[in-house]
């Protein structure tokens, strides 16, 4: 990741974006408000979820067209773009599955349920937010690194030096 110091810098600004909005919303303090805190962020958690499934299986597509155009280009890649390429892919991957997790995650169904503890509710809409700024946290990483490995390959095909 010494590559990619912007990516890193991305992915705990939005991790910290995120605990800052859990912090703006507060306690939650009866099973009733989880539940309503719980639709609320199911019905977005939703569009987030498959946007950034959508990104990431594009990103990973990109990758492998990005891999072929550099194999035919008239240049030997140093280790560093390989390695850039490689993990955009990784991230991209872990985007994909995590958002793929936060979608399975919403999609059960929540109710009020006699036998759960009283704070079950509050632990799970918790775990949900979590995962939701996990997933934004994985994009933003993923696409700072992709722009980052872009400008790197124009950077070496391009004539000038101004890129």
């Amino acid at each position: 990741m010494r590559y990619c110091p912007w990516s890193i810098a991305a992915f705990f600004a939005f991790v910290l974006l995120g605990g800052a909005a859990r912090w703006a919303i507060g306690s939650v303090y009866s099973s009733g408000e989880a539940i309503q805190l719980m639709d609320t962020l199911a019905s977005s958690g939703l569009y987030l979820g498959s946007a950034a499934a959508t990104a990431s299986a594009t990103i990973l597509a990109l990758m492998l067209t990005l891999t072929g155009m550099i194999k035919r280009l008239d240049r030997d890649w140093d280790a560093p773009v390989w390695k850039t390429i490689d993990r955009v892919s990784q991230f991209s991957t872990i985007s994909l599955l995590a958002s793929l997790t936060l979608l399975l995650a919403l999609v059960f169904p929540i109710g009020e349920f006699d036998k759960l503890p009283a704070g079950w509710f509050a632990t799970l809409y918790n775990l949900l937010f979590g995962w939701t700024v996990l997933v934004i946290a994985l994009l933003a990483t993923t696409v700072t690194m992709l722009y980052r490995t872009i400008r790197t390959v124009i950077a070496s095909i391009t004539p000038h030096e101004d890129v």
